[in-house]
């Protein structure tokens, strides 16, 4: 009763429906789906608001899938969050990213006859549990190489939003794609704020939401040098877009987790392209499976071999990368998709 004191505000529901239920069809059976997000809000532009995405396009594909979440202020909200929704009658919880896992684990130990998923973790053995995972370092190798191939200035930056696996592995495989680059081309573009061998240095926001933070690091790695960055922190990157917007031309970005010309509109004209992980489509998946009647247990990892990760489209610079460039970046997703070229970021799932 003392943790649900420290909860936060009532969760949302799809459509406007009352929570705990849609009207759904005649006949079939129905499903409550309700999803725990992590700190940044539903409106993120990136892990939480695509994760959400996913249990609207169930919810739409099948009237019997009801769906709401609750956002999450802090990681003390995590357990008390979980209960509630253990306790109120969802059939599955969904929690959004890694830093839930602890939680996790406990709640579906606690709570035996509810299902959970979560996602940027394993199904950590337990019967009664899914990891939604994602190989972000194949995205984030090619990233890299282009980054490498669109410097002007021959230096580049990526920063996290916290020094955790779901985060670091974007930036190892960013890392990887550019010494990639620089061996195939015998260049020598430099990374700003990450090597893979250094697991413990980097530069961290130390959070997925604050802005102001983000924009200060990706001035200081333009001041720098770096002409393109790749943040990978939530809500965070979006001041990397507010420090693209007043470098007066000198800064250019790659989005990452969703397709940022959608997503974070307001910045298109800097991103060259996105790193992008397919949330909404492993979630709704999940739900899809959860309604048919078949919790799905263990395990599922996303890679670029069947669209779980990817690149998005260039959009505004799709006229400014060059032929070449693409062609070398198709190579580089068929050479990784096949194991020509092994990404060794150690933060890849298993």
């Amino acid at each position: 009763m003392a943790l649900a004191g420290c909860g936060s505000k009532p969760a949302q529901n799809s459509g406007g429906s009352a929570a705990g239920g849609s009207q759904g069809s005649a006949s079939g059976k129905k499903l409550s789906a309700c999803m725990v997000l992590d700190t940044g809000g539903v409106d993120d532009k990136s892990f939480n608001e695509n994760s959400w995405a996913g249990m609207q396009a169930a919810s739409k594909a099948n009237p019997n899938i009801s769906v709401k979440y609750v956002p999450s202020n802090s990681g003390s909200d995590y357990t008390p969050n979980l209960t509630k929704y253990a306790q109120g009658g969802c059939d599955t919880v969904v929690g959004v990213g890694g830093l839930m896992g602890d939680a996790m684990k406990k709640a579906a130990q606690q709570f035996p006859k509810v299902h959970f998923a979560e996602i940027d973790n394993s199904g950590q053995g337990m019967p009664n549990m899914y990891g939604i995972e994602y190989n972000t370092a194949q995205a984030g190798f090619l990233a890299g190489y282009l980054a490498a191939g669109m410097t002007k200035s021959g230096t580049v930056g990526t920063w996290g939003g916290l020094s955790i696996p779901p985060v670091t592995i974007y930036m190892d495989g960013f890392w990887e794609g550019v010494q990639y680059y620089n061996k195939q081309k015998s260049k020598s573009v430099k990374v700003l704020g990450w090597n893979e061998t250094n697991q413990k240095g980097g530069t961290f926001s130390g959070s997925f939401t604050d802005q102001n933070k983000g924009k200060s690091i990706t001035q200081a790695m333009v001041s720098q040098g770096a002409d393109i960055v790749f943040p990978v922190a939530g809500a965070s990157g979006l001041g990397a877009g507010a420090a693209a917007a007043a470098s007066g031309g000198k800064l250019n970005l790659i989005w990452v987790d969703t397709d940022g010309c959608e997503s974070a509109a307001n910045y298109c004209q800097y991103f060259i392209s996105s790193a992008t992980k397919n949330l909404s489509g492993g979630v709704e998946t999940y739900l899809k499976a959860a309604a048919d009647g078949s919790f799905p247990t263990g395990n599922y990892v996303g890679t670029l071999k069947d669209d779980g990760v990817g690149l998005a489209p260039y959009h505004n610079f799709d006229g400014k990368v060059s032929a070449e460039l693409k062609k070398e970046i198709e190579q580089v997703k068929a050479d990784i998709t096949s194991g020509k070229i092994k990404v060794t970021s150690p933060s890849q799932p298993k």
